[in-house]
């Protein structure tokens, strides 16, 4: 295969440009130097970098916002910004509700709490009293005539999936963890797909998919049994009809009465969530043990063996393909790859076999072939979904080529915001801030400030069972006086799940402490100080320099070997 590569002249001229401006001064703040220490200061640099770009995206989108309900439309120009005057703006849930709004939520909690707990909460409430329709089901919302659409079960799927489930698996029970439980239950309600194995809210992977993700973490998250009743029953219409009627692959949208379903699977976005769902619903049954695991095994080894028999050389995987001959329909390259990769990673961490880790590893080795590729036809999109994959996948698998791959298309796809603060003017740019937070997360191995400030960098590299972590303020961050936040095991704290599976929409962790458990804190040259976990959970002031935190062992039979606190 020939790998067709992207012609951005200025992508590429900025790709052998480091991501990182110059910090004369570390020398002479930290009496600590060397190759190590120069590392951190660049993933220091690149963090501030990451939530600076982050949040002039969010700020040119609140600009764009109505000035009543505060919702934002999902276009407001053509992709070079020209067109503006006229158009007609609306707000749909599954477009602006789903990849915008959302990653807007996460960049004022970094950045700004105060815009979070006021304006942004504020749509949330205008979300409800002007695009509600059914229950809470919504439907789109005409900015210019105030006119509401009707209920679609489409967007509620999308904007739970998408928009606040993204927002739970970081910041846990918040308002958004609420409108996404009270919805769901509303989508069942009334969802009018009947089969035999109960009612569906959709006749596509799409919308099945969509709903199935977010089905198996209510079902944790509350232990209400009806979630993972309607989980099953989406399932099982997949198993028992949709798969082996499709030579074992999820339809695109399959007709419950002719029982007959369209040949083509799409392997990209709009198709391949219903692969990502029953891997993970499954994983969980595999996990509690219960006989809807042996049930559903077969098909999800079938379902992801036939997808990984039809990938290129790389692993990489086509946009479209034939059920019955896995030929390629489109042979563009899907720019989520690393979607379904993560439901085959997920198949290992149940299973353990070894040839799906390998399937893993091996796409990642390959992703250097891929630099400067023209994702979703050279659209920054591309680049954020493709990036977003592969941080889900290193967190679990390092690959050094991958991790090399992330840094250089990082770059690429900076290169593309404007002056302005926009990419392309519309909903998917916060596909864009979503990418940022998982870069500057991996940058910092989890840590992140109470408010970051321009000009505040974190970084964090492994230092045995702890981490060294820099904290370094620059210009306009000077005054900064915040605190630090260590993360924790959101997947069993949060999400309550027996397992940290790779799941779309999560924020991998990296570095976690354990509440109980006692951690040191020494900075290099300077003090220490012991805290208990949940302490650093919840957030400690930090001084500039580089600190070493590790966990507390106690000597057998003898006292703590950490020094006190002081």
């Amino acid at each position: 295969m020939i790998v067709k590569h992207r012609l951005h002249t200025l992508a590429l001229l900025l790709a052998t440009v480091p991501f990182w401006p110059g910090n004369a001064s570390l020398r002479a703040e930290s009496p600590a130097s060397g190759d190590a220490e120069m590392a951190l200061a660049r993933d220091g640099a690149s963090f501030e970098a990451a939530l600076r770009d982050s949040r002039r995206v969010m700020e040119a989108w609140l600009r764009e916002a109505d000035p009543e309900t505060l919702l934002m439309p999902d276009r407001v120009a053509d992709k070079d910004g020209s067109h503006r005057d006229g158009r007609v703006l609306i707000y749909t849930a599954h477009n602006s509700g789903a990849d915008l709004y959302p990653y807007l939520i996460l960049t004022a909690h970094l950045t700004d709490p105060s815009l979070l707990h006021g304006r942004l909460l504020e749509m949330l409430r205008s979300e409800a009293r002007f695009t509600w329709r059914a229950d809470s089901v919504p439907g789109s919302f005409d900015l210019r005539t105030r006119q509401r659409g009707e209920a679609s079960i489409f967007s509620g799927a999308e904007y739970a999936k998408d928009g606040m489930l993204a927002v739970t698996e970081l910041l846990g029970r918040t308002p958004w963890f609420h409108r996404m439980a009270d919805l769901m239950l509303d989508l069942r309600k009334h969802s009018t797909v009947k089969t035999r194995f109960g009612t569906l809210p959709g006749a596509d992977a799409e919308t099945n998919g969509d709903v199935l993700q977010v089905l198996v973490r209510l079902a944790t998250m509350t232990n209400d049994p009806r979630y993972r009743a309607w989980a099953r029953e989406i399932a099982d219409a997949y198993v028992g009809e949709i798969l082996p009627g499709s030579e074992g692959l999820p339809s695109y949208r399959w007709n419950f009465e002719s029982h007959q379903g369209e040949p083509r699977i799409r392997l990209r976005d709009h198709g391949n969530e219903a692969v990502v769902g029953l891997t993970l619903l499954y994983a969980l049954e595999k996990d509690e043990n219960t006989p809807y695991a042996a049930k559903y095994e077969p098909a999800i080894r079938r379902m992801l063996d036939r997808i990984l028999a039809s990938a290129n050389e790389h692993g990489m995987l086509y946009n479209v393909i034939d059920a019955a001959t896995l030929a390629p329909l489109d042979k563009g390259i899907s720019d989520n790859w690393g979607y379904i990769y993560g439901a085959v990673y997920t198949f290992y961490q149940v299973t353990g076999e070894g040839k799906y880790r390998e399937a893993v590893r091996k796409v990642l080795r390959n992703l250097p072939n891929y630099r400067n590729f023209a994702w979703e036809r050279d659209s920054f999109d591309g680049y954020a979904d493709s990036l977003e994959g592969a941080l889900y996948l290193v967190a679990r698998e390092p690959v050094p080529e991958a991790l090399d791959w992330i840094e250089s298309e990082t770059r690429v796809m900076r290169a593309m915001q404007r002056p302005d603060g926009h990419l392309e003017y519309w909903y998917g740019e916060g596909n864009y801030n979503r990418t940022l937070i998982l870069y500057a997360m991996w940058k910092s191995l989890g840590c992140l400030p109470d408010h970051w400030v321009p000009g505040l960098e974190l970084s964090a590299h492994r230092d045995g069972d702890g981490i060294r972590l820099r904290v370094a303020r620059t210009g306009l961050s000077a005054s900064w006086d915040g605190r630090v936040r260590f993360d924790f095991a959101r997947h069993r704290r949060v999400m309550n799940l027996p397992r940290d599976y790779v799941r779309l929409n999560e924020f991998p962790e990296s570095f976690t402490v354990d509440e109980g458990a006692l951690y040191t804190l020494q900075r290099d040259g300077g003090e220490t100080v012991t805290r208990l976990g949940v302490e650093l959970i919840e957030g400690i002031p930090l001084r500039d320099g580089i600190w070493r935190i590790s966990p507390v062992v106690a000597k057998a039979g003898g006292p703590s070997t950490a020094a006190p606190a002081r």
